[in-house]
């Protein structure tokens, strides 16, 4: 059908038109001649990053910035940070001569581009990586705003240095919060001997991260093996990149005081999930040459043992920069270029343990042995520390930023002379006499108080067996009936349950010490322990902010308390007192799957039989979850750090937190509040809430892929657009090449790739798009068996490749929404 309007009408159609494109129109490209106003933005293709005009909060200044496209502002980058907008009048475009310019009210030039090689054909476009590009009329690349980061670090950007040519690339932080010019702080990697992240203060060290080690940072104690926030290191023609490529929306901001803090989107807001400075002790250098900083302590500076303060007056008001000297001079010394030795017993090492290493040291891949021999062979060498991954680490000057932790962290060994050893063991030898004296006090202390307290419970069990009595032993001071039955249901789940006091589980931990620990999960610590009885124990103490209250506690140990079988592990009992919600398990010697299968050093003690044996076991553990035990239980949180392995590493499913009871003839189920972890949940679930059985074959068949390829479905990234593990998998099997999948840990495994490759086509099977089409567990065990032969051909799983054009391939988190489903991911153990 043909339009027809007279001139006037449209005429006024048109103005009409532009008038409404003006306050809402977006692209994400301009070309020549075309501009963005105060009102206007460019949106990137995948709508999760936009550029436009932004006053920071407290200030009226207009600047150009990049920031994800989400209700609150979190901007990543700025155009004009020295020269702001005093007005709304400013206009970004692109000129005549191909650059990006902004200019004011009065036709000023404030920011530019100022590419020299720029064409009139040019054109720039907002990236779905958050990245501002220029390009020529060729195609050919210009400039690109990610080769000049601002104060954020956010996926796939990169900070770099070069030592030879002296050529940096670098987070620099605001002046202040509200005022986006350079301020004094800046952060990028260092390659030294080992690569480290440094913060400089006006090009003063700051604050220092201590060596990668190829997984994460040993100078930052919240990082561990499994953290794996997808950062990466990498060395290219003498210059050396730092970045991260995570799928959850996560940035990394160097603020105005010189801290860097990571930013998580979680929840419709931006959380404060981690920084750089928590105290002093984190300030490089807070406590001198050979001074330990402890925040936990106060003073927080001390010298360390064999060394004394060397400025007595300063350090005692509080100024530690002089740091300490030795004490006791060294049999060894080095005078003259020759090695000479006093009288005496020869030197010897200290025990540092959880250390922040030093700052300078030479590294060395050897073993532990060769490096204590090395070091001890060796006058200069003044301490010495060793990683699995990185090998050996020594130290031939003053020890500088040193702290202790209050977690796992490095130990470090400290040459002493030899009279500081002894009067360590003497040391040692006083405090024992001491505590055993102290213990035998405290032991008859307890066995009168314990007595006293059980006479008092007696008769509290006496006034009231129906209700749980608060602290103080009395019933609480207004409850209703709603309160009072609730109290009893809860009551009532634990009668079959073993009840650890307070007083026993902290004695079993040591007071649950840090060296107990055996790992941090986002619902709190686990500790191992002995009980009285001498049986190891394994206590999970949940946080009082970890997000699992009262109800997700008690559904844990109503679901585990009813479940028997080789494949699970078993609860011993439970503690409620305090205010503390405490589950305690058989303790699992070898920890957790994730351990061995992620990390290149250990991966290779799981041979392909072992790990077969492993992915049954679990199968099996499932399958009494769903089919033969007492409850139909749907997990809701299988992964590979919630599969324990016993002495002979045989596969326990853990963690029920988040399990829900079916009935028998229930099928699925919908909830609002979806809980998991991401990479492991299927797609109906994290999409509309709808759970079932077939929602735990998915995450099998995540975690069956990650153990045959040794990878983690989470941390794994293409460039050639790959989402993850599943989609790296579903292209190699599309192109016939899924052997390239295989863990080579185990090319020298005597499996047949038959074997391995039919575990990989039950894998797919598992993570297909549909649930219907997911075999049930029972099935699967028949295939892994061969029971059933011919296996169908696998449909293209979920989550595979993001719908970005071909001319970039990288990958943009999203905030997925249907039916008012709340994604929550869950951390625990």
């Amino acid at each position: 059908m043909e339009f027809i309007c007279s001139r006037k009408r449209c005429f006024y159609f048109g103005l009409v038109l532009f008038s409404f494109l003006g306050c809402c129109w977006s692209i994400d490209t301009l070309r020549p001649g075309q501009f963005i106003k105060d009102t206007n933005f460019l949106v990137s293709n995948d709508s999760a990053f936009k550029l436009g005009f932004f006053s920071p909060e407290g200030s009226t200044n207009r600047y150009v910035g990049i920031w994800y496209n989400l209700p609150q502002t979190h901007v990543i980058w700025v155009a004009n940070m020295e020269k702001p907008l005093a007005d709304s009048l400013g206009v970004l475009g692109l000129s005549d001569q191909g650059n990006v310019i902004l200019m004011n009210g009065q036709n000023e030039t404030l920011w530019s581009t100022n590419v020299s090689k720029s064409s009139a054909g040019s054109m720039v476009q907002l990236l779905d990586s958050g990245n501002l590009m220029l390009q020529g009329s060729d195609g050919s690349l210009l400039w690109q705003s990610i080769e000049r980061l601002g104060n954020t670090l956010f996926r796939k950007a990169r900070v770099s240095s070069n030592p030879k040519t002296g050529e940096k690339k670098y987070l620099t932080s605001w002046l202040t919060e509200s005022d986006p010019s350079y301020g004094s702080f800046t952060a990028t990697i260092v390659p030294l001997n080992m690569p480290e992240v440094f913060v400089w203060n006006n090009g003063v060290p700051y604050w220092r991260s201590g060596p990668w080690n190829g997984q994460y940072f040993l100078g930052v104690p919240s990082m561990s093996s499994t953290y794996l926030e997808g950062f990466s290191v990498a060395v290219q023609e003498g210059t050396t990149y730092l970045s991260f490529d995570n799928s959850n929306l996560v940035s990394y901001q160097l603020n105005s005081s010189g801290v860097l803090v990571q930013w998580n989107w979680d929840e419709d807001q931006w959380w404060n999930t981690w920084e750089s400075k928590t105290s002093d002790c984190d300030v490089y250098g807070k406590c001198g040459a050979f001074g330990s900083c402890n925040a936990e302590r106060d003073p927080i500076c001390s010298c360390l043992l064999g060394f004394v303060p060397k400025n007595a007056d300063e350090w005692s008001m509080g100024n530690w920069t002089d740091g300490c000297i030795r004490r006791s001079p060294l049999k060894c010394e080095k005078m003259n270029g020759s090695y000479v030795g006093n009288s005496g017993e020869d030197d010897g090492f200290l025990r540092l343990e959880m250390m922040k290493v030093p700052d300078f040291p030479h590294w060395k891949f050897i073993s532990e042995e060769d490096c204590r021999s090395l070091c001890f062979g060796n006058c200069s060498c003044l301490a010495y520390a060793f990683d699995i991954r990185i090998g050996c680490l020594t130290w031939s000057r003053e020890l500088v930023d040193l702290q202790k932790f209050s977690g796992d962290a490095t130990v470090l060994y400290l040459r002493v002379a030899h009279s500081e050893l002894e009067k360590k063991r003497n040391h040692k030898a006083t405090i024992v006499s001491v505590v055993v004296l102290g213990t035998v006090f405290i032991a008859g202390a307890l066995y009168l108080a314990l007595r006293w307290k059980i006479t008092r419970r007696r008769g509290r069990k006496m006034i009231s067996s129906e209700v749980l009595l608060s602290d103080n032993g009395s019933p609480p001071a207004a409850l209703s009936d709603k309160n009072i039955h609730n109290m009893d249901v809860e009551h009532t789940k634990l009668q079959e349950v073993t009840m650890f006091s307070f007083e026993v589980l902290a004695g079993a931990t040591n007071n649950f010490d840090a060296a107990n620990k055996l790992g941090q999960g986002g619902f709190g610590p686990v500790y191992m322990g002995v009980s009285p009885d001498g049986k190891r124990l394994a206590v999970k103490r949940l946080s009082r902010n970890s997000g699992q209250g009262l109800k997700e506690f008690m559904n844990e140990v109503e679901v585990i308390s009813k479940l028997q079988h080789q494949n699970l592990v078993r609860l011993l009992g439970c503690c409620i007192e305090r205010d503390e919600k405490m589950p305690v398990y058989e303790y699992m010697p070898n920890r957790s799957l994730d351990a061995y299968i992620f990390d290149p050093s250990r991966r290779g003690i799981l041979l392909w039989r072992k790990r077969f044996e492993i992915i049954e076991g679990i199968g099996r553990g499932l399958l009494y979850l769903h089919r033969d035990s007492v409850l139909r239980i749907i997990h809701r949180d299988l992964k590979a750090s919630n599969i324990l392995l016993d002495e002979e590493l045989n596969p326990k499913i853990s963690d029920f937190g988040m399990a829900r009871i079916f009935k028998s003839n229930q099928n699925q189920a919908d909830t609002l509040r979806v809980v998991g972890t991401y990479g492991y949940m299927s797609p109906e679930y994290a999409m509309d809430g709808r759970f079932s059985e077939k929602s735990d074959v998915f995450s099998f068949g995540v975690l069956l892929l990650e153990i045959v390829s040794g990878r983690r479905n989470t941390s794994f990234y293409e460039d050639d657009g790959s989402l993850s593990l599943i989609g790296y998998a579903w292209k190699l099997w599309s192109e016939g090449s899924i052997e390239k999948l295989v863990d080579p840990a185990l090319s020298s495994s005597s499996a047949t790739p038959e074997e391995i490759l039919r575990c990989v086509h039950v894998g797919l099977l598992c993570v297909q798009d549909s649930a219907h089409e997911r075999p049930s567990v029972s099935t699967i065990l028949s295939m892994l068996s061969s029971e059933i032969v011919d296996l169908p051909a696998p449909k293209q799983p979920a989550f595979v490749e993001l719908q970005i054009p071909a001319s970039e391939s990288t990958n943009s988190a999203r905030i997925l929404s249907k039916n008012y489903v709340t994604v929550t991911d869950i951390q625990g153990r």
